[in-house]
């Protein structure tokens, strides 16, 4: 293990006021003497005062409690060990459905295979899966259409860590000999997609998108990784991530837009949401802590789903907040992202936060029987016209929309700073030891500067935050409760803020296009384990437009 950088760098070692106790900022003291003006200087940083009396009494305690945080350091704990505190979004009272029923996606009997590969590179999982179980397409050529993309365009979107030609065409030919002596596995069998970095395939290596890992190898193969496979699914390889799961910027350059090669894929599920746009996979496996699924599917025109926080394991994903991370699909279609998780659904034991829950959909189910709300603050103060479109298509559809307020709830924004204690903790060794100057972006908002700082969030505010955050699940569920589908505007509006702090799913879906020609998007929210829901009316709007079909020209080949 290398020393550390510097003794500055015990700034950076403590817990909320020790961190600043550690330093010796005054002049003359030796760094790591406890004294009366440190304590002091400490206190004003965490918003407290002491007076000279209880200053003076706490010196012993502190300076046992710096010798037991270096004593805890002397323990190496890998990204993969999460803390005994496990993280539940279930409101008081509330249990989810377990009641597992037979899965009715309503597939087509039939379907035409188009005669350009780009087009059947475009298609919808939901399509593909016919055409492979009729034996009219193989998954060995759907496979080396989409090996062929990746190497054409991959570079020029900057959207590829890991290739798995090899690996990819392998499983193809063996899903296509299941076939053909009649096993089926499902709408996923022979299909092939990516995963974003972060996931853990074993013999490949998994690199978070940032240079201090850009050679790790981990040991073990993610649960989601595990299930696609088991459902007959064709990785063809690891994409781009924002480095240690924020923005586009990773270790190797800026995954790019594919609408717009000058615009960053906004992330952090970068390269996920840029190979479903450019046509290069039919879907991707991302992960959202805050919006890293919902804004790159938004910036490149894709449909995400982010799951309820439980529904999906964790299990050989990188943590940046054990309470916060959820993994999803970002594919071409809400009934696409149903089948996805549909698959990846599930309680794992070797992830304590997943949460036993059924996901049920039926294409013979009524959309217009939900009972569909909106809200209207939100959509009053964005003033979008692609917004109030897709308001206006539900009406057309005989959607009733009713107006519903979140205005009144915990303030989420102060609570975020349990995001940046946990991601602090997650990645406390790269702050320790200085490896944190290796990341490209350094900027004052990125991860070095945000770790640095929630040294400083003591742990009894973090608990307060906690408990805060069951009180705005309590709010946010008496919202929710009424209502089988709430519609909301994107961004604007602190809603994706406080639902990825409630834990609550949401489908963001593309609604068209801005005067610069990005995509745009619409939010579709629901009560939590809820997602068949949120699919039943995307569908609705996917069926009734064409917004999610638009194709960036310069992958259209």
């Amino acid at each position: 293990m290398k020393k550390e950088k510097n003794q500055s760098r015990l700034a950076f070692m403590g817990i909320g006021a020790l961190a600043l106790l550690a330093l010796g900022f005054s002049m003359g003291q030796k760094t790591g003497e406890i004294t009366p003006q440190k304590i002091q200087g400490a206190a004003e940083i965490i918003g407290l005062e002491f007076t000279p009396a209880e200053t003076d009494s706490m010196m012993g305690r502190l300076k046992t409690q710096l010798s037991n945080l270096g004593e805890l350091r002397k323990t190496k704990l890998e990204n993969s060990v999460g803390p005994s505190l496990v993280f539940n979004p279930l409101p008081i009272g509330f249990i989810p459905n377990q009641q597992q029923e037979p899965l009715d996606w309503g597939l087509e009997s039939d379907i035409e295979l188009p005669d350009r590969e780009a087009d059947i590179a475009y298609m919808p999982i939901h399509d593909l899966a016919v055409l492979i179980k009729n034996k009219k397409l193989s998954s060995e050529r759907l496979t080396q259409i989409y090996l062929d993309r990746i190497k054409t365009y991959s570079d020029t979107l900057q959207c590829l860590i890991t290739l798995m030609e090899n690996s990819a065409l392998a499983k193809a030919r063996a899903m296509d000999a299941e076939i053909a002596s009649g096993k089926y596995r499902g709408p996923l069998h022979g299909i092939p997609y990516g995963i974003k970095d972060l996931l853990t395939v074993d013999g490949t290596k998994t690199t978070w998108g940032a240079m201090p890992y850009k050679d790790q190898t981990l040991e073990g193969t993610s649960t989601v990784v595990r299930k696609l496979d088991d459902a007959g699914g064709v990785l063809v390889g690891k994409f781009t991530l924002g480095a240690l799961a924020m923005g586009d910027v990773w270790y190797g350059g800026v995954t790019k837009n594919p609408w717009n090669l000058k615009q960053g894929s906004s992330g952090s599920s970068a390269g996920s949401a840029s190979a479903v746009s450019a046509g290069l996979v039919p879907y991707a496996i991302g992960t959202e802590t805050l919006g890293s699924i919902v804004s790159p599917s938004t910036r490149n025109g894709v449909t995400g789903l982010r799951p309820t926080y439980g529904r999906v394991s964790k299990a050989g994903a990188m943590a940046l907040s054990w309470s916060m991370d959820k993994i999803g699909p970002i594919s071409r279609s809400s009934l696409d992202n149903a089948i996805v998780l549909s698959v990846i659904n599930g309680a794992d034991p070797m992830d304590p936060s997943t949460i036993p829950a059924a996901f049920n959909y039926s294409s013979k189910d009524d959309v217009k029987s939900l009972k569909i709300g909106y809200f209207k603050p939100f959509f009053e103060r964005r003033n979008h016209p692609n917004d109030l479109a897709v308001l206006d298509l539900l009406r057309e559809q005989g959607i009733e929309l009713e107006e519903v307020s979140l205005d009144n709830t915990v303030d989420a924004t102060p609570l975020i700073m349990m995001l940046m204690a946990e991601g602090a903790a997650a990645f406390d060794e790269l702050t320790r030891m200085g490896w944190d100057d290796q990341l490209v972006a350094q900027h004052r908002n990125a991860w070095p500067n945000l770790f640095r700082a929630a040294r400083f969030i003591s742990a009894v505010d973090y608990v307060n935050m906690s408990r805060q955050r069951s009180l705005l699940i309590e709010e946010v569920h008496e919202v929710m409760k009424d209502y089988d589908v709430i519609v909301t505007p994107t961004f604007g509006d602190p809603q994706l803020q406080i639902t990825n702090l409630t834990g609550h799913p949401a489908l963001c879906l593309p609604n068209g296009f801005n005067e610069e020609g990005s995509p745009t998007s619409i939010t579709l929210l629901s009560n939590i384990f809820d997602e068949g829901k949120l699919v039943m009316l995307g569908e609705l709007i996917q069926n009734n437009s064409d917004w999610q079909a638009k194709r960036p020209p310069m992958f259209d080949k």
